[in-house]
């Protein structure tokens, strides 16, 4: 975006959040040892539906309200990053699942995170 500002439009926003939620929604699943025996983890688990339906209900208010599209995107994304950091403390502290997929899937997830709140933050109010 090389210093201009853009309007960001509901859709996009929406569409980011529910990749988001999607692929945290998965990784629940895989820490219910729903797809990959060997992996249930019931904390991850718990984290992951939590941030994935804040994620859903802040891409729903972009249906809702377009005109507040930056805001939800700002306050879900935040919300996630701070629980996907959250995460990344406790593998980090030995109490979350330090499996090579874990650590993998929390710095992948933290980019995605990182980039949409850059793109929401930067984007102006319309």
């Amino acid at each position: 975006m090389s210093g201009a500002t853009s309007v960001l439009r509901p859709q996009v926003a929406r569409a980011w959040m529910l990749t988001e939620a999607l692929t945290l929604g998965i990784a629940s699943m895989v820490h219910a040892g729903r797809i990959v025996p060997g992996f249930a983890h019931p904390h991850a688990r718990t984290a992951e539906t939590v941030i994935a339906v804040v994620l859903v209900f802040a891409a729903v208010e972009t249906w809702l309200r377009p005109s507040d599209a930056r805001r939800a995107a700002i306050v879900g994304q935040g919300f996630a990053l701070l629980g996907t950091l959250v995460g990344l403390a406790t593998i980090a502290l030995g109490i979350g699942p330090r499996t090579l997929p874990d650590v993998i899937y929390h710095a992948l997830l933290l980019a995605l995170l990182v980039t949409g709140l850059t793109l929401a933050v930067r984007c102006r109010p319309v």
